[in-house]
């Protein structure tokens, strides 16, 4: 397991405490939480993205060979 520091701004670390306390959760857990939960909101939004480019027309249609090796 790595471990890393990371300088926090003031606010960040006022979040931070604020959510140990009421959570009951220790810092370690609750920045783990946070990017897991990071993960999860990128990968929705790299799902929207493409619907969104669907919907735009922006796709490409044909024989996969075709357009990979053109």
């Amino acid at each position: 397991m790595t471990t890393i520091s990371v300088p926090l701004n003031p606010e960040a670390e006022k979040a931070l405490k604020e959510l140990t306390e009421i959570t009951g959760v220790n810092r370690v857990a609750v920045i783990r939480k946070a990017i897991k939960h990071y993960r999860e909101e990128e990968a929705i939004n790299a799902v929207l993205r493409a619907e969104q480019e669907v919907s735009e027309g922006k796709l490409l249609r044909g024989n996969l060979r075709d357009i990979l090796l053109p």
